[in-house]
Parts: C-alpha cells; sequence; structure tokens
C-alpha cells in the first residue's frame, strides 16, 4: 500500500524538526533551512543545464549535497545548552570550496567595474542562486540571534556566495558573453 504524501500535520501552520520536536513554519531555524533548500533548489537547475560543463555541475552536485546536510544540521533543535557543530563542514571542504573559486578565478579575465546580473541565461541562473545564498546567510544570521549555530555554516555560505559570482564570470567567460557591467549615472 501505497503511503499519503500528505499528513495534515502542517495544517496548524507547524512542522517537524528532526527528533521529532514542532516548529512554527515561519520561524527562524525554518526560514534558515528553508531557504538552504531553495538555494540548492536553483544550483539543481545550473547543474541539469546542457551548457553547464562537466566540472562546473560536478561542484554544483557536491555542494548541493553539502546544503543537505547543513539544511539537516539547521533542522536539528539543539538542547538547551548545547553548542553542535555542523560535523560535515570540514577544513577539508572550505579548502575545496576556495580552490574551486581560485581556480575559476584564475581561467576569467579581471574585471574593474562592478558586475550586474545577467549576460547568458547559465549565468543568470548562478547569479540567482547567488542572491538566494545571501538570503540564506542573512536568515542563519537570524537564527544565530536566538540561538546556537556552528560560525562555520555563516562562512561556508559566505563563501558559497563568492563561488556562485565567479561562477557566473566564468560562464560568460567560457561562452564568448560579455559582462553586463554597471555604468554610474
Amino acid at each position: 500500500m501505497k503511503s499519503s504524501l500528505y499528513t495534515r500535520t502542517g495544517d496548524d501552520g507547524t512542522t517537524s524538526l528532526v527528533g521529532g520536536a514542532r516548529a512554527k513554519k515561519n520561524s527562524p531555524r525554518l526560514e534558515a533551512y528553508g531557504t538552504i533548500d531553495e538555494l540548492s533548489s536553483y544550483l539543481g537547475a545550473i547543474a541539469s543545464d546542457i551548457r553547464a560543463d562537466n566540472e562546473l555541475q560536478g561542484q554544483v552536485k557536491e555542494i548541493q549535497n553539502e546544503l543537505f546536510n547543513i539544511g539537516a544540521y539547521l533542522a536539528t533543535q539543539p538542547a538547551m545548552g548545547e553548542r553542535p557543530a555542523c560535523k560535515s563542514l570540514t577544513e577539508e571542504k572550505m579548502n575545496q570550496l576556495e580552490g574551486w573559486i581560485d581556480a575559476l578565478d584564475e581561467q576569467t579575465p579581471k574585471i574593474n567595474a562592478f558586475v550586474l546580473p545577467g549576460g547568458s541565461e547559465l549565468a543568470s541562473k548562478a547569479h540567482l542562486a547567488r542572491v538566494v545564498c545571501r538570503r540564506a546567510e542573512r536568515r542563519i544570521i537570524d537564527l544565530s540571534d536566538v540561538e546556537y549555530v556552528d560560525p562555520q555554516v555563516t562562512a561556508y555560505i559566505n563563501r558559497l556566495s563568492d563561488y556562485l559570482f565567479i561562477a557566473a564570470r566564468y560562464i560568460n567567460f567560457m561562452r564568448g558573453v560579455n559582462e553586463v557591467v554597471w555604468h554610474q549615472g
């Protein structure tokens, strides 16, 4: 017998966290991990785009996996007084992300202007993911104002927005599409 996709337990505006505790769907915790889920969905649009090269697709899929880990961490309310670490966010993970940023940056010409979101369609998807990433960072900071959040989570998400910025620039460059730059005035 097929299980039901709906439980009706959330009809009152609450949902279950990892471990069974209930939380309001608009709580800082739900806003934080919900925005991480939204970010992962935008990344899925990049990874599934046939115009993305294999290296970029592989990186984005690894990032999506890490975002799932972060989402699970954020969906778990720590016991009073506990300061749990997000165990998946190791120094190696951060170094990997920074290495990808450096590698893409080395392949992309330097620019002395503010880049506006745009260029190719695939680069625009990366820019959309970047702004959702920044919102996720703000939601995580909101949560950390009321409950403990491992600072590595915020650091990773901050670095991820840098990755998405240079990924957009890299995509435009590889496709021969000029950057859209800001012109003051």
